[in-house]
């Protein structure tokens, strides 16, 4: 599920859920530096795998969410072979990479108490690469492809508006865009995933293949939960009683 309050409380109540995944987003949520290391440290005693996103492919971002001790990456917006390889770049120390050389100061290293870490490093972290344009529907072989790739995510909601159908991510057209990216990706023997809050589209996604998905975020589940009491004690409250008006929640 995503993490996107920027909350370490929230954070830790969803790592303990017995879910296999938590996102903690940074591209559509509220978070920097200091919520980031707030939330890994919250989640690191629990059986969950934390995968951060930052809000873009840029190096210098993506060194210092490895810092504060991120080993896993969701990058977004890749549309290219070359943006996958500098994503995969932007992990690594050279030689392979151009990641900056600051672990004795970092929490990625236990400030320098992993022994070998510098050589080491890539041994502890994941890079996977989402997909949602037409663009990098169009590149996703070579994408796929790319040395160092772990897995792929495909975005169906940005993917639905550059196919020209904005908020439609249950579109026939996009579903089988998605279907055929999961095919696709698989053929690679590479790990592929997709986001899908709809139950149906979830298990639809899951049968074509899907190896992990997204199916739930943390702001989300508290909007729909708060509105349901609402409805619950309120308005049904407000209706019932003698020369009242019925309410409308905006």
């Amino acid at each position: 599920m995503w993490a996107c309050s920027g909350s370490p409380l929230v954070a830790e109540i969803c790592a303990g859920s017995g879910l296999d995944w938590l996102l903690i987003d940074a591209e559509h949520s509220p978070n920097g530096l200091e919520s980031l290391l707030a939330q890994l440290q919250a989640v690191a005693g629990y059986p969950i795998v934390p995968v951060v996103r930052p809000p873009v492919l840029d190096p210098v971002i993506i060194k210092q969410y490895l810092d504060l001790g991120a080993q896993n990456l969701l990058i977004p917006m890749v549309d290219t072979a070359d943006d996958a390889r500098l994503a995969v770049s932007s992990i690594h120390y050279p030689p392979r990479g151009m990641r900056g050389v600051g672990s004795a100061l970092a929490r990625a290293s236990r400030w320098n108490r992993i022994d070998n870490y510098l050589d080491r490093a890539g041994d502890f972290l994941s890079v996977t690469v989402q997909i949602e344009s037409t663009t990098a529907v169009a590149n996703l072989r070579d994408i796929t492809a790319v040395d160092g790739v772990s897995a792929v995510f495909i975005g169906p909601s940005d993917l639905a508006a550059s196919m020209g159908l904005l908020g439609q991510q249950d579109h026939p057209d996009v579903v089988d865009v998605v279907e055929r990216c999961i095919r696709t990706v698989a053929s690679f023997g590479k790990p592929v995933g997709v986001n899908a809050f709809a139950e149906p589209l979830a298990r639809r996604y899951l049968a074509a293949g899907a190896d992990f998905i997204l199916v739930g975020a943390d702001v989300a589940l508290l909007a729909r939960g708060s509105e349901q009491l609402a409805t619950a004690y309120i308005n049904d409250a407000e209706n019932t009683r003698p020369g009242s008006a019925p309410t409308q929640s905006y």
